[in-house]
């Protein structure tokens, strides 16, 4: 089987780059920065999102489903610099070739990592390639928002349709999931400033088995899974979360238990 691969970052403001772009005093304290940048972005748009070419990256989690097992980890989790966090991403995509699966990732997740790559003078080549080294990626490759190999569930969803696009919260609640838990994306800049990386980590951790679970849902709408299939395995998903034993995993499993779950039936007869 193709191996399935999402993904989900957790960012906060790149203050260096911040001070380089502003012509900021490299005594202000990266709080200051930030909090500076934040009232420039309101100011000039009415919301604090800053442009994606000013955020750091300090967790990437991934949810991994091969042939031999369901696994879900973070980069950042030990302490990583960026450059490896990224660096290892991509290295990932260019080994393995796996169908990679987001929730707003063409929107926001992917074109950090350009950037952040770009940066840091990451080497991506397998993910770049558009047919020019495999001629099968010229009509499905990782970059074009209309192929598959990487499919933001979010975009393809709304119809690639700004206006109907949905929270990966909302959608997931709309299954029977947890959705988020314990933090908000607008959370991670305060928590990172107060050293509760393992959190960050947490929450990215729980963004990417919500995905992975719309994900299972998805391919069981357009026929990949029958229910008996998307049944095994969502389960695989529990057992494996659960064999962990780590809080934040027994905390989404309680979640989801006390979610109210739409019924899923096989074929109508």
């Amino acid at each position: 089987m193709t191996p399935v691969l999402v993904f989900d970052i957790e960012t906060v403001p790149d203050t260096a780059a911040l001070r380089g772009i502003h012509d900021l005093d490299p005594a202000m304290s990266d709080r200051d920065v930030a909090e500076l940048a934040f009232q420039r972005r309101r100011v000039q748009s009415g919301h604090d999102f800053l442009p994606v070419h000013v955020h750091r990256i300090v967790a990437l989690s991934l949810a991994l489903r091969d042939a031999d097992q369901f696994k879900v980890w973070t980069l950042g989790r030990d302490g990583e610099d960026e450059r490896s966090i990224v660096q290892r991403f991509f290295d990932g995509l260019g080994r393995f070739t796996p169908q990679l699966v987001s929730w707003n990732g063409g929107g926001f997740d992917l074109p950090v990592l350009h950037y952040r790559a770009l940066a840091h003078g990451v080497s991506a080549p397998r993910y770049w390639d558009q047919g020019e080294d495999d001629r099968d990626f010229k009509w499905n490759n990782y970059l074009s928002r209309y192929h598959t190999r990487h499919l933001d569930l979010m975009d393809l969803l709304a119809l690639y349709q700004p206006r109907n696009n949905v929270p990966l919260d909302q959608a997931a609640r709309l299954l029977g999931l947890p959705g988020k838990l314990g933090m908000a994306g607008s959370q991670v800049w305060t928590a990172w400033c107060e050293g509760r990386t393992a959190e960050v980590c947490d929450y990215c951790e729980t963004d990417v088995v919500n995905t992975y679970l719309i994900w299972l849902r998805f391919e069981l709408m357009r026929g990949h899974l029958d229910a008996t299939a998307h049944a095994a395995e969502v389960a695989l998903v529990r057992q494996t979360i659960a064999a962990t034993g780590e809080v934040h995993w027994a905390r989404y499993i309680d979640a989801w238990d006390g979610a109210a779950a739409p019924a899923v039936s096989g074929p109508a007869t």
